[in-house]
């Protein structure tokens, strides 16, 4: 079986895919819509599998719940069922609870640190074009009135831990699947 070697800087190390699995990737099995390299993205570490699960809540079908203390994000369907992502969240001292909505979609977005950041880390770029190496990923839903979003990651070692700034971080391939979900005015509750 030949090989392909794919890699993505700011990736700890290169993948390496069978041409079977890299095509059996470009279909997202959640959406049936294409993903993968020949979209712009590669594949990355799937630690905490995206999966439909049981989700009794009071929270109605396409809000967005992300509890930091499980480092999950569920995507409400309904009829007691969810769609549960692993997130990366607030380190200590950056954690936050609240709702918001959605106020913005970026795909591929450009990324500008803000002021506060930029404080904490002078030696940050004063802005970034999208693309594989920008730190929002492939997609970002933005959270009005905060400086938080939901984005993509090019560190996909962080998803489950806390280590962001207060964004909650998934999966390139997880966050294209909720993107295509979610829409302009979603609510998204946090909860410690």
């Amino acid at each position: 079986m030949r090989r392909l070697s794919v890699s993505v800087a700011g990736l700890a190390c290169a993948a390496a895919l069978s041409t079977s699995a890299l095509a059996a990737w470009d279909i997202d099995p959640f959406t049936r819509q294409p993903v993968g390299p020949a979209h712009g993205m590669v594949p990355q570490a799937a630690a905490i599998p995206r999966e439909v699960v049981a989700f009794r809540s009071r929270y109605a079908p396409g809000t967005v719940v992300v509890s930091t203390s499980e480092r999950r994000l569920y995507y409400v369907l309904g009829n007691g069922q969810a769609i549960r992502y692993g997130v990366g969240v607030g380190r200590p001292g950056f954690t936050w609870a609240g709702t918001k909505a959605v106020t913005m979609k970026r795909e591929w977005p450009d990324w500008r640190p803000p002021a506060q950041m930029l404080r904490r880390r002078p030696d940050l770029p004063r802005y970034m074009k999208g693309g594989l190496d920008n730190p929002l990923g492939a997609r970002a839903l933005y959270l009005g009135g905060s400086l938080y979003r939901i984005h993509g990651s090019n560190e996909p070692e962080s998803i489950g831990q806390a280590v962001s700034s207060g964004c909650i971080r998934m999966l390139n391939e997880d966050v294209v699947d909720l993107y295509q979900r979610v829409r302009v005015g979603t609510r998204v509750v946090v909860v410690r």
